[in-house]
């Protein structure tokens, strides 16, 4: 796990905007662009995309039936079509794709957590939104108490005072 890894798996869980991820994007060089999207399409096939996927992330990316991710997206084996999006060359089309395949991800990673990983996993990737809720927990604390976070059964004292406020 990487920034890189962690920075795609927030915008794919939409824990970060995607206008941060646009700007991320475009600072890359295009070697570095083009790593992104083969990581992307890696992602988007071990989260078990499927074709059925492609009207939804069209639509959550943005793009316009007619944009060329939209028409590789929509026509064959969707495995394929994901190598080919990530290939695209022409910076506009990078974007694009860039949008496209974290809305794949999204979709096809979701479906994953509900059917497979409901309960409890070992993906790092699913519980990237319990630091920042454990962070507003924290602030609820009495200081030198434990900390209830659903990871572990820890049990903890909420603070009697006024001062402490979750934000």
């Amino acid at each position: 796990m990487n920034e890189r890894d962690v920075l795609l798996n927030k915008l794919a869980q939409g824990l970060r905007p995607m206008s941060e991820g646009i700007e991320w994007f475009d600072g890359l060089g295009q070697e570095e662009q083009s790593e992104v999207l083969l990581f992307l399409r890696h992602h988007c096939v071990q989260a078990r995309a499927v074709t059925e996927d492609a009207p939804e992330s069209i639509r959550r990316a943005g793009l316009r039936p007619t944009h060329t991710p939209a028409v590789l997206i929509s026509r064959g084996r969707i495995d394929e079509q994901l190598g080919k999006i990530a290939g695209l060359a022409p910076l506009d089309e990078r974007r694009k794709a860039f949008r496209l395949l974290i809305a794949v991800l999204a979709i096809a990673d979701g479906r994953r957590r509900e059917r497979f990983c409901s309960g409890s996993c070992s993906h790092w990737w699913h519980r990237l939104s319990v630091a920042p809720r454990l962070a507003r927990l924290s602030r609820l604390m009495v200081p030198g108490s434990w900390l209830a976070c659903g990871i572990g059964r820890i049990i903890c004292r909420p603070r009697l005072d006024s001062t402490a406020s979750p934000s």
